[in-house]
C-alpha cells in the first residue's frame, strides 16, 4: 500500500502575521518542507475593517486596524515570495481563512478582489459578534446571546451556510467547530434542529465541490476527535464529499502535528488519502 502524501489544505499561521502564533512563515514553510509535504494552503486569518471586532491578543500586540492591514499585505507578499522561492521542493496555495461577524461580506469581497488569493478556506469562529472558540467565558456568553446551547448550535450552523452560498469558498474549515468547549457535543447531533442544519450543510458542500478540513488542530487542544467529528465524517465519506488533513499550524511545532491521526481515522472509516487539491482562484473570482 502507498502512503499518503503529506498534505495540509489548512494551516500555516506564524508569529509573523498572527499574535496567537508562534514562529516566523519562513520557519513554519521550511518545517512543512523538511517533512516531506507534497503541498500546502497558507491560510492567514482575515484581517478586521472594524475595531468592535479586533481580536484581543492583536489589541493587546499594539495593533490597529491600519497596522493590522498592513500586516496582512507583507503575509501575501512574503507568502508568495515563499511559494516562489521553494516551487522545485514543495507546492504553495496563499490563501487566507475567513471570519463571519457583522459586514464580513464586505470585507472579504474586498479581500478577494485585491488580493487574489489562490483559495480561502470559509470558516466561522463567531456567533452573533461572539467569538466562541477563545476563552469558555466567551463561548458562555455567546450561548446566553442565543438563548440556549442548542441555539447556538443551530445560528452556528446557518451562519456556515450563509457564508457557503455567498463564497463557495474551497475549503469549509473546521466544520464542527461549535462543539469545542461543549463536554457533550455529541449529544447535540442527535436533536433534530442540529442534526438536520449539519446535513443541509455536508448535502451543500456536496453540491459545491467543496473541500472538507479535517482538522487535526483539535486533537492539539486536547479535543477527542478532530473537526469534522464522527458522525459527520461518516456522512461525508457516504455522499464522497472530499474530506483533506488540515494541520491548522500555528508555528514550526505545530507542523503536521497529528496529521497520520487523523489519516488514520479516516482510513478505517473508508474514507479516500487520494487528495482533491484546492482549485486556484475557482472560488475566489
Amino acid at each position: 500500500m502507498i502512503s499518503p502524501k503529506n498534505v495540509s489544505v489548512h494551516g500555516g499561521h506564524s508569529g509573523t502575521f498572527c499574535s496567537h502564533a508562534a514562529d516566523t512563515l519562513e520557519k513554519v514553510v521550511e518545517r512543512y518542507i523538511e517533512l516531506s509535504f507534497d503541498w500546502i494552503c497558507l491560510t492567514e486569518h482575515m484581517p478586521t475593517e472594524s475595531i468592535s471586532h479586533l481580536p484581543v491578543e492583536e489589541a493587546k500586540a499594539g495593533f490597529d486596524i491600519i497596522s493590522l492591514q498592513h500586516r496582512f499585505e507583507h503575509y501575501f507578499e512574503e507568502a508568495r515570495r515563499l511559494a516562489e522561492l521553494h516551487k522545485e521542493r514543495i507546492d504553495i496555495l496563499v490563501g487566507f481563512e475567513t471570519e463571519v461577524y457583522s459586514g464580513y461580506e464586505d470585507e472579504i469581497a474586498r479581500l478577494i478582489a485585491r488580493f487574489k488569493p489562490d483559495l480561502i478556506v470559509g470558516s466561522v469562529h463567531h456567533v452573533n459578534d461572539v467569538l466562541f472558540d477563545g476563552a469558555p467565558e466567551d463561548y458562555r456568553r455567546a450561548v446566553e446571546l442565543s438563548g440556549g446551547i442548542e441555539t447556538l448550535y443551530c445560528d452556528y450552523f446557518d451562519a456556515q451556510l450563509e457564508l457557503i452560498e455567498t463564497f463557495e469558498p474551497a475549503v469549509v474549515g473546521h466544520f464542527d467547530l461549535i462543539r469545542i468547549h461543549d463536554a457533550d457535543y455529541l449529544e447535540r447531533w442527535k436533536i433534530p434542529e442540529i442534526r438536520d442544519r449539519a446535513l443541509r450543510n455536508l448535502e451543500r458542500i456536496k453540491e459545491l465541490g467543496l473541500i472538507l478540513d479535517l482538522n487535526v488542530r483539535a486533537l492539539a487542544k486536547g479535543a477527542p476527535e478532530p473537526y469534522v467529528s464522527a458522525p459527520w465524517l461518516e456522512v461525508a465519506i457516504q455522499e464522497g464529499i472530499a474530506i483533506v488533513p488540515g494541520d491548522d499550524s500555528h508555528g514550526v511545532a505545530s507542523v503536521g502535528l497529528y496529521i497520520e491521526n487523523g489519516i488514520n481515522r479516516l482510513v478505517a472509516r473508508g474514507g479516500s488519502t487520494n487528495w482533491k487539491k484546492p482549485d486556484i482562484g475557482r472560488h475566489t473570482a
